[in-house]
């Protein structure tokens, strides 16, 4: 382990000392010749910090960006989804074809593709990955893939021929083979129980992309080297053969003030989870900031209306309107946070525009309480029955300074007489506590996938289930985003459900979440997935 890499462990700590060990060893980013920008050169480890430590590297449940990050540079995809313009590209699928209901999906696979470990990567081993990902392993404890909708079977055709079967149209299917929820992994690593693809596992998880995990120590660091023998990038890449890098060291730093003050000493070279009160700081020195979309369900509270005092309409439309979007951006946000005008990113397919239904507006917030019955009490919150309207929301760690939106919007909902209790999210009964309405009614959180079948994910019954609903027609409404081949049928499908989820209050949406990254200016062709995951196979850096 490189010096740099073990001192930046041991300085998570404490910030200014921190600062000051690794200000004396800044510049030691990259072996070999220095190039220009533009000019690619070849080894060297980079240095990059992690905000929070990876869960899992089961790509069905690797949205949590600590894991996506990594299974993004873990594996290949059968297809590529371009980060600018959402075209669905050839990978390790060299052609596809889709009948005419898209309920079937043909592809030809390149014939020189392998795992890290040198066993094929074949239609065979397509096939099995599909299989696992479409139907889940109850056995093994593997889940169904979120991206994927109404699989049936696989046929392997030949060596380097696939054919995937579905019960009902599937529009949303040869997106999803571009997702890192489709990444490649060995048949062998499909063996594996769910608990295994965990901490401390991940040297022993075979992927199909840049880069290997070769080193880990758990919850605290990482070490991905790069594949001498991979050459099957997507092919409208520029850059084709081997990662330009030798190696990546991951370090989990969870301190603001430590990802920071590291990336301005020159030890680490490129940050996640740059602090949006941080970004002036990171771009004064010279530094860029990289503040990619995410193109899904924007950053949102879920009322969850099973909740007896979220039951009545008029309630939650009070909380709607009692909440003021454009005030939380101003105070903790910048520029890179949009505020939210629908459920769904103006960036994100099928997004419309539901802005009118969604303003801020406590006088009608204030008229909605009181003719539902919710009268103002001594302390200036209301009440009815003898019953406080008084609601408990967990702060979330994998959200942006979600205590202090969190925080904010408790003010807010203050002043028209409701009282919104904000816990940490580390406190014992947290993971029992999400899943059960009655403890917690609202939910912060967010979803990142360019494609119409993200707002599905978030919000059916069998999927994550946000808004922990017992409502068929929403399910319905959702399914027929995600069963309707026509694409322009498919984005009125999507309005439809933000439509029926702003009518019936279920969603307060606050600001499209991006995901922001600080890197030195030595730094060159660090890119993000069409979602905004670390891509570290163009990166290089300049030695200094």
């Amino acid at each position: 382990m490189s010096t740099k890499h073990t001192r930046l462990i041991a300085a998570g700590a404490a910030a200014l000392a921190a600062v000051g060990l690794l200000a004396g060893c800044a510049g030691q980013g990259a072996a070999g010749s220095a190039g220009a920008a533009g000019e690619p050169v070849e080894g060297g480890t980079l240095t990059y910090l992690e905000h929070q430590p990876y869960t899992t590297l089961y790509p069905p449940q690797a949205g949590f960006y600590p894991n996506g990050g990594l299974v993004n540079n873990l594996t290949a995809r059968l297809t590529w989804q371009d980060p600018e313009t959402l075209e669905i590209q050839p990978w390790v699928a060299t052609d596809w074809a889709v009948n005419a209901d898209a309920t079937e999906y043909t592809f030809d696979l390149r014939d020189d593709v392998t795992f890290s470990d040198g066993t094929p990567l074949d239609a065979a081993a397509v096939a099995e990955n599909f299989d696992t990902y479409g139907l889940g392993d109850e056995e093994l404890g593997l889940t169904v893939s979120e991206a994927i909708n109404n699989y049936a079977s696989s046929e392997v055709v030949d060596d380097d021929t696939v054919t995937f079967r579905f019960s009902a149209p599937a529009p949303g299917f040869l997106q999803a083979t571009s997702t890192i929820n489709s990444g490649l992994v060995s048949p062998d690593t499909l063996d594996r129980k769910l608990e295994d693809w965990g901490a401390g596992s991940a040297t022993e998880i075979i992927g199909s992309g840049p880069f290997t995990i070769t080193e880990e120590e758990i919850g605290t660091s990482l070490h991905l080297a790069a594949r001498e023998d991979y050459d099957w990038a997507p092919a409208s890449f520029e850059h084709q053969g081997r990662a330009y890098l030798d190696g990546i060291d991951l370090v989990v730093t969870p301190e603001d003030s430590v990802r920071i003050g590291s990336l301005l000493a020159g030890q680490a070279d490129v940050i996640r989870y740059v602090q949006a009160f941080d970004e002036q700081q990171v771009a004064d020195a010279g530094f860029e900031i990289v503040a990619a979309p995410t193109r899904g369900v924007n950053n949102s509270l879920g009322l969850r209306f099973t909740n007896p005092l979220l039951s009545d309409l008029r309630v939650r439309q009070a909380l709607v309107h009692g909440v003021d979007a454009q005030e939380v951006v101003d105070t903790i946000f910048t520029a890179n946070y949009p505020v939210a005008t629908s459920e769904l990113a103006a960036t994100a397919a099928g997004y419309t525009d539901e802005s009118a239904k969604l303003a801020y507006d406590p006088e009608q917030s204030e008229q909605l309480l009181d003719e539902a019955g919710w009268k103002v009490g001594d302390d200036g919150i209301r009440e009815k029955g003898g019953e406080r309207l008084s609601l408990t929301v967990y702060e979330a760690k994998p959200q942006p300074l979600s205590k202090q939106t969190l925080e904010l919007v408790s003010q807010q909902l203050a002043k028209i007489g409701v009282e919104l209790n904000v816990k940490a999210a580390d406190a014992g009964s947290y993971a029992e506590d999400i899943l059960d309405p009655l403890k917690t009614p609202v939910y912060h959180s967010m979803v990142g996938r360019a494609d119409n079948d993200v707002i599905k994910s978030q919000y059916h019954t069998q999927n994550r289930n946000t808004l922990l609903s017992d409502d068929a027609k929403l399910d319905e409404l959702l399914e027929s985003v995600a069963s309707e081949p026509d694409p322009a049928k498919r984005d009125e499908a999507s309005a439809a459900v933000q439509d029926y989820l702003t009518e019936q209050a279920y969603v307060i949406p606050l600001f499209e979440e991006p995901q922001v990254y600080g890197a030195a200016p030595y730094v060159h062709g660090f890119t993000t997935e069409a979602v905004a995951r670390p891509q570290f196979y163009d990166t290089w850096v300049e030695k200094q």
